[in-house]
């Protein structure tokens, strides 16, 4: 492999890594990777502390001892995603590579990449609430949905406190009948994720991130792009799957981790297969939430009460 093909995967990962936090609108849960350990592959180390409460103090014998134990739970990122492209070389020269794949990159990325991404994170959240019976069901009407919104972010900060900053992840759909609905309580604000600033609604002093309902599936199927009749790859919601219409979170519940692999790029001379350029691209990423920050999600999902798990 040349040297220059070198230099445009090392630039390709970076772009790529960026664009994903800037563009995917779970994006702000990958700020919270920084309580991680990371040092390659698929695997990640969560720290878990647990402290003592508070004793009574003794005018003889002072204080009580208490313990800190950090200790990390080693995690698998689940979700290991590929693809491999080729540009003909007769479309395309080293004069231009460097252009042409990054469009196609780029492109891959928004159009497939970031949202499957997303999907996978919400649906996964969705999940962990579930099995955490953090969940109700709600039909969204005009005549109700600030009531209960307000109701369900209540019931968050009666847990967490006042000082936690909420995000409310909320479909496209539902965000509209908000609006609607919301008789001037929006206020209009800003967002940071990543480098860039977005501007959002809140309501309670909670930013209201909006998504794609698409995106917002309790369960999704992901193809694996090698099955007749998957060719195609990427995902789709499962039959059962049900709306999501919004999730509220503690701004540092989710842990959520995505890294490009080692992209590599063969030229023409290089590539076996083809007279062609080759980019293969990899994609590590998974979300997890800490036992003790369960308390900061509630989801709210389309529809009645089902049979939860196990019973």
């Amino acid at each position: 492999m040349s040297i220059n093909t070198i230099e445009y995967a090392k630039i390709f990962m970076k772009a790529l890594d960026e664009q994903l936090i800037a563009k995917a609108t779970s994006g702000w849960m990958e700020q919270n990777s920084g309580q991680i350990q990371y040092t390659g592959g698929n695997e990640v180390k969560i720290p878990k502390l647990q402290l003592n409460g508070l004793g009574t103090y003794d005018r003889d014998n002072g204080f009580v001892q208490g313990a800190v134990t950090l200790t990390y739970e080693t995690r698998l990122m689940t979700q290991d995603r590929g693809r491999t492209f080729q540009i003909d070389a007769m479309d395309v020269d080293e004069t231009n590579f460097a252009a042409v794949a990054g469009d196609v990159m780029g492109q891959f990325q928004k159009t497939k990449v970031i949202p499957e991404i997303d999907a996978y994170r919400y649906s996964k959240i969705a999940e962990l609430a579930e099995d955490m019976k953090k969940v109700s069901y709600y039909h969204p009407v005009k005549d109700t949905i600030v009531e209960k919104l307000l109701e369900e972010i209540t019931i968050v900060k009666d847990i967490v406190g006042d000082e936690n900053q909420i995000i409310i992840t909320m479909s496209s759909k539902t965000a509209n009948l908000l609006d609607m609905a919301s008789n001037h309580m929006l206020e209009t604000g800003t967002f940071q994720q990543g480098n860039v600033i977005l501007n959002v609604k809140n309501i309670d002093g909670s930013p209201i991130i909006r998504v794609p309902s698409a995106r917002l599936k309790t369960a999704y199927q992901f193809f694996d792009g090698t099955t007749t009749g998957e060719t195609e790859g990427g995902f789709e919601p499962t039959s059962d799957a049900k709306d999501i219409n919004w999730i509220i979170a503690v701004k540092n519940a989710p842990i959520a981790v995505s890294k490009t692999d080692v992209t590599r790029i063969f030229d023409p001379m290089t590539n076996q297969k083809a007279n062609a350029w080759k980019i293969d691209y990899r994609k590590y990423h998974d979300l997890w939430i800490t036992d003790n920050a369960m308390d900061g999600i509630y989801v709210n999902i389309d529809g009645q009460a089902s049979t939860t798990k196990g019973e």
